[in-house]
Parts: C-alpha cells; structure tokens; sequence
C-alpha cells in the first residue's frame, strides 16, 4: 500500500535519539531550547517555544492573547477540529470563514465581508487563525492588514507548513502575525514522533506560553508573591497545563531540522510531477498555487469535477482497492456533530463543503517515485472515466 505521507527517518535520526536516551536528560533537559532555539533561527523569529502537539500550542497560543469567556475567534473550516477546538478550551465563541475553493485556504474577501458585518452588529473576534492548507501560506499581508484595521491578533495555524516560505520570508517569522503554529506529527514534513511548536516576536507572550506549557509554575524569583524558600523552590501562579515536549523529542526535531530543506525540493519536484501529470486531465484538478509563496506541500490534494457523493466514496475506495491509500483532508469543521449541535449546519459554508464533495488526498512524502506517481495518477484518471 503507498501511504498518504509518511515520517522519513535516517541513522541520524536514529543516533539522536538514542544519544538522548542514554543521557541524563530524557525530559526538561538541553535539547528542548537547542531544538526551540534552533527552528526559531531558520524561521527567522525571536522565540519558540516546543509542546508536545500543535493542538497544545494553539491552546496556549490562544490563552496568552487573552482569549477567554464570551470572546470570538474565527478560522477555516476546511481544517481539523484542534483549529477551532482551541478557542472553545478557552470559553471563547468560534465562528468560521470561508475558504477559497481553488486553493482550500481562507477566503480574504469572505473575511473582509464577515468584518464588515461584525462590526455593524458589535461581534468582531478577538483572534483571526487562518491555516496554511496542505502547506500552501494564506493571503497574510492582506489578513494582516485586516488586523490592524479591525483590532483582532492573528495565530498563523501552519501545521501543514513548516519550511513554507510567503513573499520570500519563513512561514513562522510572524511577520503578518502575532503568533505562529507548528506540527511535528509523524505525517507532517519532519516529525517529533508526536509534538508542536509556537513561534512569537513578543516575549512577553513566549513568557505566558512557557508557563502556561508546564502547570502554570515558575522558578522566576521577579514572577513570585514572596522570597523564594530555598533552591527547591517554585510557585504555581498560573492554571496551567502538562503540554512540554520531551527531550528525546526535541532531539529527534534537531536532526530532522537539519533535513528540512532536502525534504522541501523533493516534495515540490513530485509536486510538479503530478502537475505536469494532471494537465491534460480536464476532471481533475490540483489546488492552485498562489504567486509570492513557496509550498511546504504537506498533502497534494486534486478536486474531482462533477462526481456524486457515491462516487467519490467509491473513486477512493477503488484507489485503496488498487494500493493507493487515497484520503480526504478535510471533513468541514461546522458539519461534525459537536459543531452542529452549537448551532452551525449544512450551507453555512459554501465552498468548503463543495470542496469536500470533490477532493481526495494523493500520496505525497520524500520516498515516492516518479514511477509511483505515473501509477495513482493512471488509476485515478482510470477510475473516473469508467464510473459510468
């Protein structure tokens, strides 16, 4: 079976990790800011702080711009829950935006009409997450400007794309952004097994998520209600949270930083194998790619034309049939259940759940061949021409 994606491990990897494992640090060691230390650099921005998942860093993300009871935060819909699930860990309200359906990211127009709108009736959200889909950066100078224009923070969820770059710059330098999100799953373009990262500019929210990621404690004699007891001493002066990344993680992370930029040319030359595949197919086509950007291409994802319900069930499940692990990414958030029993329901969102209705994830990961990419796209182009 060709797997969707798939972790790209090497001796390297292997030989940090058990260097980690036989030090005497396996958690709260060196490794975790050498690792935060090390991806800030390359991103370009000031401080990283490392937990052990994305949907952990948006949490905290989230909490230190303050977002709390009865405050509204918006993002995509066509993302996994924790894009919107972090919001409501806060007691906040989520609505959603849009998405452009030729690229799957938000919809900039969709935005500025919904702000308009909120304003008019007093509901403006306090935060913005727009989520860089399959890899591919958002319209960020134009959400940024929105912003300011509209005084909400921005979370960049960019789970899919580490090692993007937008207008020239690392997704990650928060240049357009308060906060940015990283996933370091086994799937994503390099792993910590399982882990996350928040990249800021403000070190007074790095602070916040630094103790937020741990239980809400510090040993920061400036940060405490009196003299310290002792060298033992510490104080919870926050509710916090058990969300840090382990040692033997960060060094995993660190190895597989250094490949990153390996990762990314392959990913896009595969990339453009399947493009140059697909462009004679008039049923098929990729998400489009915007200029100014350079894809992460966490996932290749194609839009099936004119398919039935039925049928697209029926093309992936063929595809499984014949060896390729096809999938979907994503289900819209508003149609799960959770979010229809809050109130949302099907046609609030147009585009996204019309996206749905036509996409299917190919394989994408660094070990694919150009002989296997020749396979799914002949098997795909095969089984939609016979569904009838």
């Amino acid at each position: 079976m060709i797997p969707y994606g798939r972790q790209h491990l090497d001796e390297d990897d292997v030989k940090a990790v058990v260097e980690t494992l036989t030090s005497n640090w396996l958690t709260q060691g060196p490794a975790i800011p050498k690792f935060e230390t090390a991806l800030a650099d390359y991103c370009g921005a000031n401080f990283g702080i490392a937990v052990n998942s994305a949907t952990s860093a948006l949490h905290i993300a989230c909490l230190a711009l303050g977002v709390s009871e009865g405050d509204r935060v918006w993002t995509s819909p066509n993302s996994f829950v924790a894009s919107s699930n972090c919001a409501l860990y806060c007691g906040a309200k989520v609505d959603f935006v849009d998405i452009d359906l030729h690229t799957g990211n938000m919809c900039v127009d969709a935005l500025r009409k919904k702000l308009a709108l909120a304003e008019s009736t007093n509901a403006l959200p306090k935060v913005v997450i727009p989520v860089h889909f399959a890899g591919q950066p958002c319209d960020m100078k134009e959400i940024r400007a929105l912003s300011k224009q509209y005084s909400f923070f921005v979370i960049e969820d960019a789970s899919h794309a580490v090692g993007a770059k937008y207008q020239e710059k690392f997704v990650g330098s928060c240049e357009f952004s308060d906060i940015c999100v990283f996933s370091f799953h086994p799937v994503k373009i390099i792993t910590t097994m399982e882990g996350g990262m928040a990249l800021t500019n403000n070190s007074e929210w790095a602070e916040k998520m630094r103790m937020l990621r741990s239980h809400g404690i510090t040993n920061d004699p400036e940060k405490m209600t009196e003299d310290s007891h002792g060298p033992w001493y510490y104080q919870q002066v926050a509710l916090g949270f058990n969300y840090r990344m382990t040692d033997v993680e960060a060094a995993l992370g660190l190895s597989q930083l250094q490949k990153l930029p390996g990762f990314l040319e392959k990913r896009n030359t595969l990339a453009a194998h399947y493009d140059e595949l697909f462009a004679s197919k008039e049923n098929i086509s990729p998400l489009k790619q915007s200029s100014n950007r350079y894809s992460s291409y966490h996932l290749y994802v194609v839009r099936a034309s004119g398919i039935t319900r039925k049928e697209h069930a029926f093309v992936v499940e063929q595809l499984r049939d014949k060896g390729v692990f096809a999938h979907l990414h994503y289900i819209p958030i508003h149609c799960q259940p959770y979010y229809k029993n809050q109130g949302f329901k099907i046609g609030d969102f147009p585009n996204a759940e019309r996206y749905y209705e036509q996409a299917i994830t190919l394989p994408l990961y660094p070990e694919l061949t150009r002989d296997q990419i020749d396979f799914i796209v002949d098997t795909l182009s095969f089984t939609l021409d016979n569904l009838n």
